[in-house]
């Protein structure tokens, strides 16, 4: 594992008292780090509303996110079951959980993932969401990834949390809430990028979050400029 990595990670999942914080981005990093520093091939993160209902709040692909999706639309899966529980859920094998999820593990094995570990989102007693990792071959997790995932999220659930005001939940409901519209106006805006460039719905978020991060600007101030082409945005839609 990548320690120099690893560091900057924590590092950045812990800072994230600035102005312009951008939840998306900032779930979405959670993701693509899970991914490239453990033993996954793919990660996603859902998070509660405020009515405590959960939404995908971000994925490292197209395809996970799907898998997300079904999964609460479904109402079954691991992801499901260690949000409502608080407490991991690591399964080796999907092929063995069958009877225990059968909608969701039919669907993960036809999505071509044979094992997933999901980890609470937690402070103390209060749960807000669920991190989740997925492998295409079933097997063991690694020991010594799992308290390092379970560390990431950890830190990202303290830093969705730590707010300058006491008023903590009332904030972080606000936060979810406006993560959650700009959330649609990020997948209108990959839809309608995707179909612009002839080009795959990951690739029209990576454009898109390439050129928020280079113009040092927020990826949903982008995706609704995009959407109502509103102000010109060099070399995004060419």
């Amino acid at each position: 594992m990548n320690q120099q990595l690893l560091a900057k990670t924590f590092v950045e999942l812990a800072d994230n008292l600035v102005a312009d914080f951008d939840l998306i981005d900032f779930l979405r990093l959670l993701t693509d780090r899970s991914v490239s520093m453990l033993d996954a091939s793919a990660a996603g993160v859902l998070l509660a509303d405020r009515d405590g209902k959960l939404r995908v709040m971000a994925a490292s692909d197209e395809q996970v996110r799907l898998l997300e999706l079904f999964q609460l639309q479904n109402d079954e899966g691991p992801c499901l079951e260690c949000f409502r529980t608080g407490t991991p859920v690591i399964v080796p094998d999907l092929g063995r959980e069958v009877d225990r999820w059968p909608r969701f593990a039919t669907a993960a094995q036809r999505s071509g993932f044979g094992a997933v570990q999901a980890l609470p989102m937690r402070l103390r007693d209060e749960t807000v969401g669920a991190l989740n990792l997925f492998r295409t071959t079933p097997g063991p997790f690694d020991p010594s990834g799992t308290p390092i995932a379970q560390a990431l999220a950890d830190v990202a659930t303290i830093s969705l949390l730590q707010q300058r005001s006491s008023e903590r939940s009332t904030l972080l409901n606000e936060q979810l809430q406006t993560a959650l519209n700009s959330r649609v106006l990020i997948e209108q805006a990959k839809g309608k990028l995707s179909e612009r460039r002839n080009i795959d719905m990951e690739r029209a978020f990576s454009a898109l979050r390439g050129y928020a991060r280079a113009h040092n600007r927020r990826l949903s101030d982008v995706a609704r400029a995009f959407i109502d082409d509103s102000e010109p945005l060099p070399g995004l839609a060419a």
